[in-house]
């Protein structure tokens, strides 16, 4: 294997920063299948809904896809709870934080925001604020993460739902994570 010479980045050089740079390409390649992978161990996440989580983000995934949605947002349904086995008090941000590079500014909005939005539907039941969201009124995204939520997301816990599988969606993974198109501090300007 090879490796750098430093041990302090400030006594890096070119060559070293070269290697990085082919060694990073060749990692961030197998992003896709990473996600995949994540997706899977959503089947072991915390239970008490009729399916798993897993299921779940299939399935809000394949409302998505069955409602025409374009390939991002069919995506962004796919993993919007993939942070849940890692970061379950703020999985939202951790899931729009993995697309940022990859999305659109709306897309990633509406990942990130979408756990304050869904606590509309169960919020007041556990003592908190159903209408959280209402701060966020007047920002331009909010509509669409109302939609984003109602339509795709907390409809998406039916065992007798027709969902597609996960190899459906896996060209559509591999095709928005092949590159990052924004946000990213590994880009150039």
């Amino acid at each position: 294997m090879r490796q750098v010479k430093f041990t302090a980045m400030e006594n890096g050089n070119q060559q070293d920063y070269d290697l990085l740079c082919e060694s990073f390409e060749e990692y961030t390649s197998d992003l896709p299948k990473r996600i995949l992978d994540s997706l899977i161990e959503l089947k072991t996440a915390y239970e008490g809904y009729q399916i798993s989580r897993y299921e779940h983000s299939l399935q809000t995934a394949t409302r998505a896809y069955r409602n025409q949605e374009n390939e991002e947002t069919i995506v962004a349904a796919l993993v919007h709870d993939i942070g849940g086995t890692l970061a379950p008090y703020n999985h939202a941000a951790l899931a729009a934080t993995i697309l940022q590079p990859y999305v659109s500014e709306k897309t990633h909005w509406i990942v990130q925001h979408h756990d304050i939005f869904v606590k509309y539907y169960w919020g007041h039941y556990r003592g908190l604020d159903r209408y959280a969201r209402e701060k966020y009124r007047e920002h331009p995204y909010y509509q669409a993460t109302v939609d984003f939520c109602h339509n795709y997301d907390q409809n998406s816990f039916d065992p007798n739902y027709d969902t597609l599988p996960l190899e459906f969606f896996e060209p559509i993974v591999y095709k928005i994570f092949a590159q990052p198109s924004h946000n990213s501090p590994y880009l150039k300007e």
